[in-house]
């Protein structure tokens, strides 16, 4: 991650959303044992409804060489491998979550910075990039080198935090949701093609829910006096309230890679 330019409390809050609480989510998930770990690492990116909605988009298959831009703890990635037997490859800027995603699920894990993809152009069959975009402010270029490493008419799952409109309640700090119109702006200057959109609604099973919520309360029991652990919680509250307020929304969009200068349809407006 570049801190260029971001303040202190920022990028301090940052790490202890992304950093701090994925090392006591590893540490947790050993102490209850190897079933909370996929629903504990997906905690705050995806739920099964979503996941399985994007892997279906993106046609996963087994062998596909599945790139994971901001992968956290590796949550997600692990369930693509294990439901669908793709190869992922994860992309992930924070040291502590690289060694989260090593700890639980033993995956390959590349520590980077999504505008710098160390990969070879068109190496990646599909790229998933959940719940990470809207944390970075040069979201065009972390596009533009998804796009790069993606081979021609590739895949890109993405789940997007998106504005609906004009934010009146602070945003989570590092936090900048583009609108959906801006989103496919982006897209469609980087390269991409909507193919398929729509809002994320679905709730996690009680007993998905119910392991990420027993890694949770370990965390919290163990950390609750730590600042980074406020200062996360305190990212969360931000959400919350987002949510409630209806400023924010979830979109899952599957998007197709096209060769340099392939004309793109027009853009798919939000249905």
């Amino acid at each position: 991650m570049d801190w260029t330019g971001v303040s202190v409390v920022t990028a301090s809050a940052m790490v202890a959303e992304f950093d701090d609480v994925a090392g006591w989510t590893a540490d947790a998930v050993e102490q209850l044992g190897e079933r909370h770990a996929i629903p504990a690492a997906c905690r705050g990116s995806a739920s099964p409804a979503a996941l399985a909605w994007l892997a279906e988009a993106c046609d996963l298959s087994p062998g596909v060489r599945l790139l994971d831009v901001g992968a956290g703890a590796g949550g997600p990635a692990a369930w693509a491998a294990e439901r669908f037997g793709v190869r992922p490859i994860l992309l992930e800027p924070m040291p502590t979550a690289c060694r989260a995603a090593t700890r639980l699920f033993g995956l390959p894990v590349i520590a980077g910075d999504g505008r710098r993809i160390p990969l070879r152009t068109g190496s990646a069959d599909a790229a998933w990039c959940l719940g990470m975009l809207c944390t970075v402010q040069d979201k065009a270029t972390v596009l533009s080198e998804i796009h790069r490493v993606l081979r021609p008419g590739a895949s890109l799952g993405l789940l997007v935090v998106v504005a609906r409109g004009p934010q009146l309640l602070p945003a989570p700090d590092g936090n900048h949701f583009p609108t959906q119109r801006e989103l496919l702006a982006l897209l469609a200057g980087a390269g991409f093609e909507v193919v398929e959109q729509t809002e994320q609604t679905s709730q996690a099973p009680l007993s998905w829910s119910r392991r990420a919520e027993q890694v949770a309360a370990v965390v919290a029991t163990r950390h609750r006096a730590d600042p980074a652990y406020a200062l996360a919680a305190h990212q969360g509250e931000r959400f919350t309230r987002l949510f409630a307020a209806d400023q924010i929304t979830v979109r899952l969009v599957h998007a197709v890679s096209r060769p340099a200068g392939h004309p793109l349809n027009p853009r798919m407006e939000e249905r």
